[in-house]
C-alpha cells in the first residue's frame, strides 16, 4: 500500500460563487481514488480561500516543510488546477516534489495511464486551466470596469467616511463629521495638515484602523475631496464619473 497525502484547495474566486468543485467534493474524490488504487492517506493538506494563482500556503508546507519520503510516496490532487492555474507554477511544484522523490497526481486527469502521450496531456489540461484563471480576471476585472464607469463602487478599501455594504458605498456618521472637520479647518480656517492632525488627536479620535491620524492620512483625505463631493473613479489613472454614493459634501464645499 502507498502512503500518500491528499490535497484540496477551495480558491478565492470560489468563496464568491465561480468555483463550485467544493472541498466535500475533493475529499471524497480523493478517498475513493485512494481506496481503489490501494493507497493510504496519512495527512491531508488545505487552503481554503486561497488563489491559485498567488498563494498556497497548504501547498508550501508539503513542498517546503516536513513531508518527505518515506513515509510520503505521493500527494493527491482532485485536479491539477487545485494546485495551481499557472502551467509555470504547477510544474514548479512538480519538480519540486520529484527532487524529494514524490508523486504529484492528479485523479481527474490521471495522466499516467496514458503513457507516452501523458506528459503531453498534462501540459495542455493546465495550459487550458492557466487561460481559465486569465479569463476570470478579465471578466472580473471588465465588470469591475463598468460598474465603475457608471460611478459604482468596485472594490478596493472605501474611503475614510464610508464603508462598503451590499456592493455600495455607504456614509459612516462618526467618520464622516471628521471629514468635515478636515475639511473645514483647511478650507475656512486655513489650518495646516500638521494643525488638522494634531485637532483629531486631541480629541481622541482614530483613522480606520483605529491609530491616530498621521499628516499623510489627513492629505490623503483632502485630497480625495471630489469622492466627497459625490464623484467615484476606480484607480488613480481613470476618469471621475459622476458617483451613484451620497455625498458626504455639500457642492459649495
Amino acid at each position: 500500500m502507498k502512503n500518500v497525502a491528499a490535497y484540496i484547495r477551495v480558491s478565492t474566486e470560489g468563496q464568491i460563487g465561480d468555483d463550485k468543485f467544493g472541498l466535500d467534493v475533493q475529499r471524497e474524490q480523493i478517498i475513493e481514488y485512494c481506496e481503489k488504487n490501494n493507497m493510504k492517506i496519512i495527512r491531508w493538506f488545505s487552503d481554503e480561500g486561497e488563489s491559485g494563482a498567488k498563494f498556497r500556503p497548504g501547498f508550501d508546507e508539503i513542498v517546503y516543510g516536513d513531508v518527505t519520503n518515506p513515509p510520503f510516496e505521493a500527494v493527491v490532487a482532485a485536479k491539477s488546477d487545485r494546485v495551481a492555474r499557472d502551467i509555470n507554477v504547477y510544474y514548479y511544484y512538480k519538480g519540486a516534489l520529484l527532487r524529494k522523490n514524490i508523486d504529484l497526481i492528479s485523479i481527474s486527469e490521471d495522466f499516467g495511464q496514458f503513457g507516452v502521450f501523458s506528459k503531453m496531456l498534462e501540459a495542455f489540461t493546465l495550459t487550458c486551466a492557466e487561460m481559465e484563471r486569465e479569463n476570470i480576471n478579465k471578466r472580473t476585472s471588465a465588470g469591475r470596469a463598468v460598474k465603475s464607469a457608471r460611478g459604482g463602487y468596485s472594490g478596493g478599501r472605501a474611503p475614510y467616511g464610508y464603508h462598503a455594504e451590499n456592493g455600495m458605498l455607504v456614509i459612516t456618521p462618526s467618520e464622516a463629521e471628521v471629514v468635515r472637520t478636515i475639511f473645514r479647518m483647511k478650507d475656512e480656517e486655513g489650518k495646516t495638515y500638521r494643525d488638522v492632525s494634531e485637532y483629531l488627536n486631541k480629541l481622541g479620535l482614530t483613522n480606520k484602523s483605529g491609530s491616530m491620524f498621521s499628516i499623510s492620512t489627513i492629505q490623503t483625505i483632502y485630497e480625495n475631496k471630489k469622492t466627497y463631493q459625490g464623484w467615484y473613479r476606480y484607480g488613480k489613472n481613470a476618469e471621475w464619473v459622476k458617483g451613484v454614493h451620497i455625498p458626504i459634501l455639500t457642492a459649495g464645499e
